[in-house]
């Protein structure tokens, strides 16, 4: 049997773990420089919040009624490790789906008293006693059934074990379909033309009708309805194809020594990313954006790729390239919203292969970063940093209603008094 776990309201259930007195009140997380709704509690949802809505142009009435909070990917990352961490103590089949989503295959719950209903209700209290935030969990015999199985589970108690035929024909017949795992909108909308309106009547369809008109992928998923599991646990996790920073600014920059500022950052943070991954780049993709919504002001999107000398992860090279990418695309006049960066052509760090025909620095270099990673994880981020990475990042989004780093930085940490 196949578990799907999920956090209920994940960014709110975190906001409010260490404010008690906004339990039961309208909660909501905005995206990067407070754009829009990500996140909403069940209460905010009632009010008549919408996902995706934009903050700015929300009704005044109704953001008075609301506690807002910006993204804080840091404290959501360090809860959602803490979550997987307590599910890894119920079995060996784990598989990390997202931020707040996992995938759990049971092999020893045959032995626990009470079957396998109490077992999953076992683990939703453990989590939620042990980390504060509160799960849903669905059980079947493959994942799409319990992906569906989780959702439903939100309208009950918090679990349901789709464990018998009845329980699972019950389940399809009055799920729509265009909640289904792996339909997307336009799917969805060929779906209800043809008078497919649920999960049920989609199983119900020939599986060569299926494959004609999804081809494999709906076919996977016609059988998984039928309980027969074609997507397998991923117990190991692929390697990353490529790694990107893009943030966009709190405000527009047209200030070129600005820009290197920035680029030197997000290199460093490219830089941090590659060498956790154990992996080096030979590729670096380097793009400014100015702002598409700014019909006021001369528009640009410049970009290049540059082919690093030899596979990298250290932060001079990153940082040194990055820089060359800019001046490259830089161009005077123009005000911009956005610096990407992107790292591909991924390769592992055993593998690196050097060019004989460069001066290869990379020995000095990796160990100069390794200096910074240890330095900046023990006193701090930002303490050691690269000359042209400005300290002030008066360029950052905005993040007007932050919440404090409660689990990951010790300034931030709860006093008890």
């Amino acid at each position: 049997m196949i578990a799907l776990v999920d956090c209920n309201n994940f960014y709110a259930s975190c906001e409010r773990l260490f404010r008690p007195e906004l339990r039961g009140k309208p909660v909501v997380v905005l995206s990067n420089n407070d754009g829009c709704v990500i996140a909403r509690s069940n209460e905010a949802k009632a009010l008549g919040v919408k996902m995706g809505a934009p903050w700015h142009l929300m009704d005044k009435d109704l953001q008075e009624q609301l506690t807002v909070f910006s993204s804080n990917y840091t404290f959501y990352a360090d809860m959602s490790a803490r979550v997987m961490n307590n599910l890894a103590r119920f079995t060996d089949r784990v598989d990390v789906y997202s931020i707040d989503e996992c995938f759990l295959q049971f092999s020893h719950h045959e032995g626990f008293t009470g079957g396998l209903e109490k077992y999953c209700h076992l683990i939703r209290n453990t989590i939620i006693r042990n980390t504060g935030i509160p799960v849903s969990i669905g059980v079947a015999t493959s994942k799409t059934l319990a992906k569906m199985a989780n959702k439903l589970a939100k309208k009950f108690n918090g679990v349901l074990v789709l464990d018998t035929d009845e329980k699972v024909t019950d389940a399809v017949n009055s799920y729509p379909v265009e909640d289904l795992w792996g339909i997307g909108r336009a799917s969805s909308s060929k779906l209800l033309k043809l008078g497919i309106k649920t999960a049920g009547e989609l199983r119900n369809q020939p599986v060569d009708w299926v494959r004609k008109t999804f081809t494999v992928q709906g076919e996977r998923m016609w059988y998984e309805l039928w309980g027969k599991s074609c997507i397998p646990l991923k117990e190991v996790l692929d390697r990353r194809k490529g790694v990107c920073t893009s943030k966009g600014f709190g405000r527009l920059v047209d200030d070129y020594e600005e820009l290197q500022e920035i680029a030197t950052n997000y290199a460093c943070r490219i830089a941090e990313k590659l060498r956790k991954d154990k992996c080096c780049t030979t590729n670096l993709s380097v793009r400014l954006l100015t702002n598409p919504f700014r019909k006021d002001l001369p528009q640009l999107f410049p970009s290049v790729v540059l082919s690093l000398p030899y596979p990298t992860n250290s932060t001079p090279d990153l940082v040194k390239h990055a820089l060359i990418g800019l001046k490259k695309i830089y161009r005077p006049g123009f005000k911009f919203l956005k610096y990407e960066l992107t790292a591909t052509g991924l390769i592992p760090e055993s593998e690196v292969q050097l060019n004989i025909f460069q001066d290869y620095k990379g020995t000095k270099h990796i160990k100069v970063s390794r200096l910074m990673d240890q330095l900046n994880s023990h006193y701090g981020k930002g303490t050691l940093r690269m000359a042209t990475e400005d300290k002030k990042h008066n360029w950052d989004m905005r993040r007007n209603f932050l919440s404090p780093n409660y689990t990951t930085d010790w300034k931030d940490i709860i006093k008890v008094r």
